[in-house]
């Protein structure tokens, strides 16, 4: 097994028909999990579409060291645990003093077991809530108001795990400026540590008159 850091070219041909999302996320570092010179694992991070969320970990002092561990995806039979893959990862980002964030989607009944073993500090679960609707799954940050039309999309609560990817000294003043609460227990469940590959998250829309 060899890992290593992959160009965006490599990480996005991989993902595009395999990761439940159907789209490419802004990718500033990709890592590659390779077996007998075959990708089968890549790991992506890049800036959080949300610049509140940047500055709302944290604080104005450390937005810009803020990522998003944002694609996590294997080939179907890889059976190497992941959680040694991204832990791999996060010690090649360590030297960049990173914020490292990652979520584990409800509607996928993921708990985020990955990142519990890698000791991710768990912070709680985002509300469902939705989005301005835009064709294509783009983000709505590239549609107008004027785009909106008559639904908008539900976006599903997360589990929201943060890492201080820094030295001691880093960690410890990240720590301290934390604006999430670190929950002791993991959340658990039935977890679908598996998603059939090439099947892609079906978006629920409401009627603008019908969202709450």
């Amino acid at each position: 097994m060899v890992m290593k850091q992959i160009s965006y070219k490599e990480a996005v041909d991989f993902l595009l028909p395999r990761h439940y999302s159907g789209r490419v996320p802004v990718i500033s570092y990709a890592f590659g999990c390779f077996e007998n010179n075959k990708l089968q694992a890549v790991c992506t991070f890049g800036i959080p579409a949300s610049p509140y969320l940047c500055k709302g970990v944290a604080g104005e002092k450390w937005k810009s060291n803020v990522l998003e561990l944002n694609r996590l995806c294997r080939e179907k039979y890889y059976n190497k645990p992941l959680s040694q893959f991204v832990s791999w990862c996060l010690r090649q980002l360590k030297k960049y003093n990173l914020i490292i964030v990652s979520y584990s989607d409800t509607a996928m009944n993921h708990h985020g077991y990955i990142y519990q073993a890698c000791n991710f500090y768990y912070t709680g679960i985002t509300k469902r809530r939705t989005d301005k609707y835009t064709e294509g799954g783009k983000h709505a940050r590239h549609y107008s108001n004027d785009n909106q039309g008559s639904y908008r999309v539900v976006r599903s609560a997360k589990y929201r795990y943060i890492y201080i990817c820094a030295n001691k000294k880093i960690k410890r003043e990240i720590l301290s400026d934390l604006k999430y609460p670190i929950i002791k227990e993991y959340p658990k469940g039935d977890n679908n540590e598996d998603y059939v590959l090439g099947n892609y998250l079906q978006r629920e829309l409401v009627k603008v008159d019908d969202n709450t």
